[in-house]
């Protein structure tokens, strides 16, 4: 099981019937990646989806009597550490940091084509 997939089945056990999109904005993803991610934990037989009678185009997601066995034992944190310690840093810190991520990653667009092939370890 991938971080990603114990996050969002945090997710889900945190928020019973949460609807697919609704999970999507609580891990901040995309709402295919979410169910992509779902699939999987479905295939494992740790999540289920229903839909309500109020709204039946709304899938909802129950974690599995499995999925809380795991759960209870998976390492802690389940959740986003970096989200929840960005959500806590001062807005000056994290305005600096935005800076930094946009030099970041202009110089990370400068591509070695060459370099392509080249293990990690060579380059």
């Amino acid at each position: 099981m991938s971080g990603s997939q114990l996050w969002a089945l945090a997710e889900i056990e945190r928020q019973p019937d949460v609807s697919v999109s609704a999970l999507a904005s609580s891990l901040l993803v995309h709402q295919s990646t979410a169910s992509n991610l779902l699939d999987g934990l479905e295939a494992m037989e740790l999540v289920t989806k229903h839909r309500t009678r109020e709204d039946q185009r709304v899938v909802r997601l129950r974690v599995t009597k499995k999925g809380q066995e795991l759960l209870s034992r998976a390492p802690a944190p389940t959740i986003g550490v970096l989200l929840d310690a960005l959500q806590n840093l001062p807005e000056e810190t994290l305005w600096g940091l935005s800076l930094n991520m946009d030099a970041l990653t202009t110089i990370m667009n400068r591509k070695d084509e060459s370099a392509a092939a080249k293990p990690l370890a060579d380059l």
